[in-house]
């Protein structure tokens, strides 16, 4: 027996896969602070069975110790050489260079910025290599499963976060307007172009900071947003559509740019404070700024250029610095995500983590790169050695086929089946002419006492008719849990009714009253709580 079982613990042990090692390297890219993960994601990566394996003084510049990556779980290796050899997958920030491509073996895994239509020398190396590659950036973010996963949303939102943060420290005054005893101060005016991620990130942050916010984009459906964080959308006069594929922003026609450049000069002579975000994937960044729009501007004015890295939407920034040119600060920071490199790391590391988990649905520690899996197959883009970029583009769904025109029917009123809205006038008059003369009947032989409540009881139903049928039918659901809250005020003939029996009733109508008003209480407090319980939900909703 003993024999036995250590033949089938061998055989399972066989069978069971080998867990991959996970590098992560200390990024060599100059100014780079961030981390491809940080401690608080190794200990999620190890739980799915992967070996962790950090490169040492990886998370130095974005405070994180070897020893913390230690706690997590995570092994330190001393050396770029040791990490890279002894890795299945290698997690990244910054595309890789030539030194570390070489530093690559055969099935080794790398996932990161790889940016494959402005690197197209360094997808031939990894091809050459015979490795798998996985571009995070190229990450189809039209799917709604791939948001976990969006590693430029998350970067870009940092981004614009931390413009408006150098704008302020650029600036020369508060952001918010003071009256003090030394006299007002005016609330700083901004303007920012391009309401993408970045752009509506910097817009919350400046409104937060009390500035007046104004924004533009080409993508009208963007209004919206901007108005619901304090901003204000400022409107180019010529009508385009400007919403190109996988939600980014499509190159405008000549005339769109024209009134375009008209509208940004306009504002620079207005604004103190100019943020730029327009980027158009695998092209220069458009000019949106002009020399001549620079000159324009009040001394001390801001510009903050977001796309200072492709060139810049300002003629006059110069990347990775600020400049001054005609009394503008001009701030073309390239390494804004990196300047808060902890939060930064933070948020990547999830979104390779949850790649990770896509990739690793078993959670044995193997991934299994499926290009069958719409996501997957855009990510990769080298698979074995095998260039796959780009990926075919997604399928779209078919629309419905048009139903066949039928005969015309006339519909009617009421709650039932096609209807739309009150009864006609005419039918209208021939309910309340019958209740009218049920109305009479039953006061011709009623007590007086019941008279007085069943007028009050007809009016009531008439009045609460009248109102439903002309509230909007969206409306309905919050105004029947008020009215069915307000109409719990039965609550307080069932607390009359429920006082003990009167024995001179003979003891058994008043006891079946007495427990009649406690199940229309029960039902009553049931009708309430729902009642202001759903209002208070479907409120919730509007609020921010």
């Amino acid at each position: 027996m003993t024999s036995g079982a250590s033949t089938d613990t061998t055989a399972a042990s066989a069978a069971a896969p080998t867990p991959q090692r996970i590098g992560v390297p200390r990024e060599i890219f100059p100014g780079e602070k961030r981390v491809a993960t940080v401690p608080d994601v190794v200990s999620k990566l190890v739980k799915l069975g992967f070996a962790v394996v950090v490169e040492t003084g990886a998370g130095n510049l974005a405070d994180l110790s070897d020893d913390a990556y230690r706690e997590a779980g995570a092994s330190i290796a001393g050396s770029t050489a040791e990490l890279w050899n002894s890795s299945d997958i290698v997690f990244k920030v910054r595309p890789p260079t030539p030194e570390e491509v070489a530093l690559m073996h055969e099935g080794q895994t790398l996932i990161g910025f790889i940016w494959p239509a402005q690197n197209p020398e360094l997808m031939q190396q990894l091809a050459a290599k015979k490795v798998t590659a996985l571009s995070i950036d190229a990450l189809p973010r039209t799917l709604s499963r791939a948001q976990k996963m969006d590693a430029l949303t998350s970067m870009a939102g940092v981004s614009g976060y931390r413009a408006v943060v150098e704008a302020a420290n650029a600036f020369g005054r508060f952001f918010n307007g003071q009256i003090t005893a030394a006299g007002k101060v005016p609330p700083a005016k901004v303007f920012i172009a391009g309401a993408g991620v970045a752009g509506l990130a910097a817009i919350g942050a400046a409104a937060s900071l009390g500035a007046i916010v104004r924004a533009n984009d080409t993508r009208a459906e963007v209004a919206d947003q901007v108005v619901s964080l304090g901003g204000e959308f400022v409107k180019v006069d010529y009508e385009e559509e400007g919403s190109g594929g996988g939600g980014y922003a499509k190159v405008m026609s000549e005339g769109f740019q024209a009134a375009q450049r008209e509208m940004y000069a306009q504002q620079a002579r207005e604004v103190d404070i100019i943020i730029t975000t327009a980027l158009i994937p695998g092209k220069p960044a458009p000019k949106l700024i002009t020399a001549e729009m620079v000159k324009s501007m009040k001394p001390g004015s801001v510009i903050v250029d977001m796309a200072a890295e492709q060139g810049g939407n300002c003629e006059l920034t110069v990347p990775g610095e600020a400049v001054v040119r005609h009394g503008v600060t001009i701030v073309g920071y390239t390494d804004l995500a990196s300047r808060m490199a902890r939060q930064s790391s933070t948020l990547y590391g999830t979104n390779l983590f949850r790649l990770t988990e896509e990739l690793c649905k078993t959670k044995d520690g193997v991934i299994n790169v499926n290009m069958s899996d719409d996501a997957i197959r855009g990510l990769t883009v080298v698979k074995d050695g095998e260039i796959t970029w780009p990926a075919p583009p997604l399928p779209v769904a078919a629309k419905p086929p048009a139903k066949p025109a039928g005969p015309v029917v006339e519909k009617k009123g009421g709650h039932g089946h096609g209807s739309t809205g009150p009864l006609p006038a005419k039918n209208l008059a021939v309910i309340f002419g019958l209740g009218a003369l049920a109305f009479w009947f039953i006061g011709a032989y009623a007590p007086a006492a019941f008279l007085g409540h069943f007028t009050v009881f007809v009016l009531a139903c008439f009045i609460g008719y009248m109102v439903v049928w002309n509230v909007t039918p969206a409306l309905h659901t919050p105004l029947m849990s008020v009215t069915n809250a307000i109409s719990s005020i039965i609550a307080i003939g069932a607390l009359v009714q429920i006082a003990p029996p009167d024995p001179s009733a003979g003891g058994r109508p008043a006891e079946l009253i007495h427990w009649l008003a406690f199940v229309g209480i029960t039902l009553t407090a049931i009708n309430m709580f729902g009642g202001f319980s759903v209002t208070r939900r479907m409120l919730a909703m509007f609020r921010k």
